[in-house]
């Protein structure tokens, strides 16, 4: 197959990517055709593996080209529906408008009288709306102390840590009046545009093959998830792989990590990644300024608020299931292990693996323990959003490990499957089953290749090992 066959067939294949992402977020909503949502959703995977294949014999510079307009098109396919599968983006909205008033976003709920006069109509539809069933279940309504509204537990406060708050407020100072969910989805679209520019970068000044970029860029979780439904934790996706990426070990890695904490707390499962192998002193000069970096961002919001900058994080724990007597986390666990037992096990799983990116971790390539520590995290709580992923998407795309893509693809079929029948145990274990089989199996096949196999006179575990921290490529190596 020549050059420009190979060329054709990846453009092709991302002009139907695009298409599948369109017809995705105009499927209705996950509370009124899931079962219309997964189908599209598994074609869009489908069709990214395709492209991310394809595009492994395109010549890399028109590869390049085809990784930032592909991603430039599922970015704008993203943007033609409201947010399809979350109502969360809502929420960012009102508190950037809260903030815009003057008054701390963890001061009051949605639903308080003191906040009524900044009650707009696309956030606040009327009364009535809460009273049709079937605008209730389009739309997502929540009814709450005489007032309908689009924004999600309306009688808890907001739950997001100052950096996110801070986006929040800067996005809706920057857009124009009655752009309404458009201007959280136009940020999701820069942030996620953003991160692949910067992958690109960061591959580029190592000599790493930049089609690996296509493994962020194309992803259909960055489509839908950081663009339509405008998830905040792009903006710590971003700030993540800066850290990682373009910062040695030292005070701007700290800053950016930090940073990327006080925008949805899960970054802080990167931070092994950037210790990896470094001295005591040396790792005080990351951890100090990320600590700094986080008091400072919660310290007006702590002035305004107090303790109430908490918000809801302690009630959300509790609900989304991260005690150990409840069906909603720890799902691969709870297959072996007594229900009490599952929480315990889960953290000295994780220790362990931290434990094992800090002392034997690559310095050089901070990424590699990132990826295994926040991807292990995630198969082990077993959450079922799949926008908790995102990081790890990135990760991949720096990484190369391609099998840990199937741990976004194990939230997103637990998020959507679970409205379509019901979120049970059994639904949970099978999607991230999968995952884990994917990524042992990914781990044994890499481990037969892996260059210390020669030297160890076989797979066995040293192998093993180096295939789960991960082996470098060469610049023409496929990712």
């Amino acid at each position: 197959m020549g050059i420009r066959t190979r060329t054709a067939l990846t453009a092709t294949l991302l002009a139907a990517l695009t298409a599948a992402v369109v017809l995705s977020v105009h499927s209705g909503g996950v509370r009124a055709d899931p079962g219309r949502i997964l189908l599209w959703y598994g074609i869009a995977w489908a069709l990214f593996a395709a492209a991310a294949r394809a595009v492994r014999k395109v010549p890399v510079r028109a590869a390049t080209v085809l990784v930032v307009a592909g991603g430039a098109a599922v970015a704008v396919a993203a943007l033609t529906a409201a947010p399809s599968t979350s109502s969360d983006m809502y929420r960012y909205a009102w508190d950037g408008k809260v903030q815009a008033s003057g008054t701390s976003p963890y001061a009051y709920l949605p639903s308080a009288p003191e906040l009524a006069g900044l009650r707009e109509s696309w956030l606040f539809p009327p009364q009535a709306a809460c009273r049709n069933q079937t605008l209730v279940r389009k739309l997502e309504l929540h009814a709450a102390d005489g007032a309908c509204t689009r924004i999600n537990r309306p009688t808890v406060h907001t739950i997001y840590p100052p950096v996110a708050e801070g986006w929040f407020a800067a996005v809706h100072e920057l857009s124009p009046e009655g752009s309404g969910h458009k201007a959280m989805q136009t940020g999701g679209a820069v942030l996620a545009l953003g991160t692949t520019a910067v992958l690109l970068v960061v591959m580029r000044r190592r000599g790493r093959d930049p089609r690996a970029a296509a493994l962020w860029a194309w992803c259909p979780a960055v489509p839908v998830e950081a663009v339509n439904n405008a998830h905040i934790d792009t903006l710590g996706v971003l700030l993540t792989v800066l850290a990682l990426g373009t910062a040695t070990a030292g005070t701007r890695r700290g800053a950016l990590l930090g940073a990327a904490i006080a925008v949805k707390l899960y970054p802080v499962l990167a931070l092994p990644g950037a210790l990896s192998s470094l001295r005591p002193r040396q790792a005080a000069r990351v951890v100090l300024p990320a600590i700094a970096v986080i008091a400072l961002a919660y310290l007006p919001y702590v002035l305004a608020s107090g303790a109430g900058v908490l918000g809801y994080l302690p009630g959300y724990l509790q609900e989304e299931g991260y005690d150990s007597g409840t069906v909603h986390r720890f799902a691969l666990l709870r297959l072996l292990l007594p229900d009490p037992a599952a929480a315990p096990v889960a953290i000295v799983l994780l220790l362990a693996t931290t434990l094992y990116v800090l002392r034997r971790g690559d310095p050089a390539r901070p990424w590699h323990g990132a990826l295994l520590v926040t991807g292990t995290a995630l198969l082990l709580t077993s959450p079922a959003y799949s926008w908790y992923a995102l990081l790890v998407v990135a990760l991949v795309a720096l990484d190369g490990r391609w099998e840990w893509l199937t741990v976004p693809a194990a939230g997103a079929t637990l998020y959507v499957g679970g409205a379509l029948w019901g979120r049970h145990v059994d639904l949970q274990s099978l999607s991230y089953g999968a995952a884990a089989l994917a990524v042992l199996t990914g781990a044994a096949v890499r481990a037969r290749t892996a260059p210390g196999r020669a030297a160890s006179g076989g797979g066995g575990v040293p192998a093993l090992r180096g295939a789960l921290v991960g082996e470098e490529r060469n610049p023409g190596q496929s990712a």
